[in-house]
């Protein structure tokens, strides 16, 4: 992964065909996507239960572009090595999940990984200022985790700025995840963000029988913010 600061569409497999998922990524990866995105959930430190190592293991050889891990898990320590092992390129865990985030973000780079850290909406930017020269990603929720299609949060572009101002000249993404559509990724990416991460958005009407309506929708996102 060479860093650079492009907009980046980081479709989230959580909205696509569950029964499909191979063909699902081929298409959205056909049709332009740039990260691969998938959430996983322990229905614990988030109300829903989703996707375990071994399913990241076999979508892995479909994903020819990014595959972005995000662990919405607690305690989150234990499965980074799985997750890593799985074929992840990018782990993100939750500054929320436990009390040595310095700790997990090592581990996240010990692991071959790039490390991310994601702040929950009521989370404020600075609880990360101290992590900024540990950690290759910051996402903002901007929804509360848990489920796909809630509305976005907008008190949360302002918590953008400010961690774009904090990360300054450092090699660091920030992703947006959470209600991500053409009305909202403007405002997203005008504020620092380069990380799109968009569920509903992206897989809304198509299918791997229908591809070309993902192209369409991951276009409208890109045009949206002039690119």
């Amino acid at each position: 992964m060479t860093f650079n600061r492009s907009i980046k569409i980081a479709p989230s497999i959580l909205s696509a065909d569950f029964a499909n998922f191979g063909q699902e990524i081929e298409a959205i990866e056909t049709q332009g996507c740039d990260w691969v995105h998938v959430d996983v959930m322990d229905g614990h430190f988030v109300p829903n239960l989703t996707f375990g190592p071994p399913l990241c293991a076999a979508i892995r050889k479909h994903i020819k572009t990014v595959m972005d891990v995000h662990l919405m898990i607690a305690p989150v320590d234990p499965y980074i090595e799985a997750y890593a092992q799985a074929g992840a390129d990018v782990i993100t865990a939750h500054i929320e999940a436990g009390p040595h985030a310095h700790r997990t973000t090592q581990a996240i780079r010990g692991a071959g990984c790039k490390a991310g850290i994601a702040l929950n909406p009521a989370t404020p930017a600075e609880a990360v200022e101290y992590l900024l020269d540990m950690v290759d990603l910051v996402c903002v929720m901007t929804v509360n985790p848990g489920f796909g299609g809630q509305k976005f949060i907008h008190s949360q572009i302002e918590k953008t700025r400010k961690l774009r101002q904090m990360i300054g000249d450092r090699p660091i993404h920030i992703e947006i995840d959470g209600g991500v559509t053409p009305e909202t990724a403007p405002l997203v990416a005008e504020a620092g963000a380069d990380v799109l991460v968009a569920g509903s958005a992206v897989f809304k009407g198509g299918s791997v029988a229908k591809p070309e309506i993902y192209g369409n929708n991951i276009r409208a996102i890109r045009d949206a913010i002039g690119g």
